[in-house]
C-alpha cells in the first residue's frame, strides 16, 4: 500500500449500521501508513464509539464544532487544510441530502463546505432509500459537483432485504481511494484487453493449455480504470476478482477469444493483448473421452493471431503486444514489434513473472528499449500504462 503512504485523511463517519465497517477501513488507512483524523457525527456514535476510533487511529477523535482542542476552535476549517481528502464512510443518505444543499448544521457538514480538498463519499442505505428519486438527484448532483461517490454495492442488508445500497467492504473503499489518487492519463479512452490463457479441448476431459494466471493482464485492466479508461478485460479461464470499474467478458477457447475481440474492438481506442492464446488447437474435439493408450496422435491446426488481425485493421486502435520468451527477449519482442507493426510491445522472461505475482518488463517502441523495475504487477502495470498513454497521445 505504498501509494497511500505519508497521505493524509480525515474520515467521517455518519448514523449507519455500516459504520462498523469504518471501523475495519480505519484500520486499513493505518496499516497504510495513512495519519487518520476521524470526525464522527452525533448519529455515528451511537454505531461505533470514539474510544475505538482513537484506539484504531492513534489520534483525537473529532466530533463537536466546540472542541477547546483545537488551539483557534476551528476545526472545521483546519482540519481539512492538510488532508489529501475526505472520506465519508458511511455516507447516510440524510448526510448525502445536507451535501447537496450546502447545509452545515455541525462539525463533519461544515468541514465538507469549507474544504479546500476533494470529497469521497460511500453511500449506504436501505435500497429503497437508496432508489428513491430525492437521493437519485442528490447524487447527480454531488457529481456534477466534482464529488466522488464510491459505490454503493448490491447485496444484503441490515433489513434483511436485497439490493443496491449497502456500503462497499472496506478493502473496496481502500482500492477505490488508491484509484482516485492515480494520475489519470488514460481519461476518455476505450480500452480493450485480453488476459489469461485459453483451453483448447482434446476431448471432455482434456486439453490444451499454459501456466498463464491472468495476474498481469488483470492488472493492467485496474491500472487503466485507475487511470480514468472505460476498460472491457476479455478473460480466458482463470480464478481472478473482476478489477472494479471494468467490464467483464469470459471465454474458454481462442476462437472463443478472438469472437469476443471482433465484436468489441470498433468501440476500442486501445487494444492490449496480454492473453497467452494458444498457438494451436486439435483438429478434432472428440465428443467422448479418448481411452488411455501408449501412443496418442493428435493433429493439431494454428489458432489465428488475434493481436496481428487487429493491427492489421483500418483504423485499427493503438496495439500493445505482449512477448513472454524464456531466452532472446530483445530480439523476439523487437521483432514480433516490427512483423505486427505494433507501436510498442512488452516483454517479459517466462522465469521472471509468469504464473507469478512480480514481474520484470522491457517496453519496445519506436525509440528503442525501455527497462521498468521488477516490482508486483500492478506497480508494473501502472508504469505500462503511463507508458502507453504518452504514445497513444501523439
Amino acid at each position: 500500500m505504498m501509494e497511500l503512504h505519508g497521505r493524509r485523511v480525515v474520515l467521517g463517519v455518519t448514523g449507519g449500521v455500516a459504520a462498523y465497517k469504518a471501523a475495519e477501513l480505519a484500520r486499513l488507512l493505518v496499516k497504510a501508513d495513512v495519519e487518520v483524523n476521524v470526525v464522527l457525527t452525533e448519529a455515528g456514535a451511537q454505531f461505533v464509539g470514539a474510544a475505538t476510533f482513537q484506539a484504531i487511529t492513534g489520534r483525537p477523535v473529532w466530533q463537536t464544532l466546540w472542541d477547546s482542542r483545537m488551539d483557534n476552535a476551528m476545526a472545521h476549517i483546519d482540519l481539512s487544510r492538510d488532508a489529501d481528502f475526505i472520506l465519508i464512510a458511511p455516507a447516510t443518505a440524510d448526510f448525502l441530502a445536507k451535501l447537496t444543499h450546502g447545509l452545515a448544521d455541525d462539525l463533519l457538514s461544515t468541514l465538507c463546505l469549507a474544504r479546500d480538498c476533494p470529497l469521497l463519499v460511500a453511500p449506504a442505505m436501505n435500497r429503497q432509500m437508496w432508489q428513491n428519486p430525492a437521493t437519485q438527484r442528490n447524487i447527480m448532483q454531488l457529481v456534477n459537483d466534482g464529488v466522488s461517490v464510491l459505490g454503493p454495492g448490491i447485496g444484503e442488508q441490515a433489513c434483511g432485504e436485497t439490493g443496491a445500497g449497502r456500503m462497499l467492504e472496506a478493502t473496496e473503499i481502500l482500492d477505490d481511494a488508491i484509484a482516485f489518487l492515480q494520475p489519470k492519463v488514460m481519461a476518455g479512452k476505450r480500452v480493450l484487453i485480453t488476459a489469461g490463457p485459453t483451453f483448447e479441448a482434446i476431448d471432455p476431459v482434456r486439453g490444451l493449455t499454459n501456466p498463464s494466471s491472468g495476474k498481469m493482464g488483470f492488472a493492467l485492466a485496474r491500472a487503466c480504470v485507475e487511470a480514468g479508461a472505460q476498460v472491457t478485460l476479455i478473460a480466458g479461464p482463470v480464478t481472478l476478482n473482476t478489477p472494479r470499474g471494468a467490464t467483464r467478458i469470459d471465454v474458454t477457447s481462442a476462437l472463443q477469444m478472438r469472437d469476443a475481440v471482433m465484436r468489441a474492438v470498433d468501440a476500442a481506442d486501445v487494444f492490449i493483448g496480454v492473453a497467452a492464446v494458444a498457438d494451436y488447437r486439435p483438429v478434432e474435439n472428440v465428443a467422448h473421452k479418448i481411452k488411455k493408450s501408449l501412443v496418442m496422435s493428435i493433429d493439431l491446426i494454428a489458432n489465428p493471431d488475434i493481436l496481428a488481425e487487429v493491427a492489421a485493421r483500418p483504423n485499427a486502435p493503438f496495439c500493445v503486444g505482449f512477448a513472454a520468451e524464456s531466452q532472446n527477449l530483445a530480439s523476439y519482442a523487437e521483432g514480433k514489434r516490427v512483423a505486427k507493426k505494433l507501436p510498442l510491445v512488452v516483454g517479459n522472461l517466462v522465469q521472471d513473472g509468469l504464473g507469478g505475482d512480480q514481474n520484470a518488463v522491457t517496453l519496445f517502441d519506436e525509440n528503442g528499449a525501455h527497462s521498468l523495475p521488477q516490482g508486483d504487477k500492478l506497480e508494473v502495470a501502472r508504469e505500462i500504462v503511463k507508458h502507453l498513454a504518452v504514445l497513444a497521445g501523439k
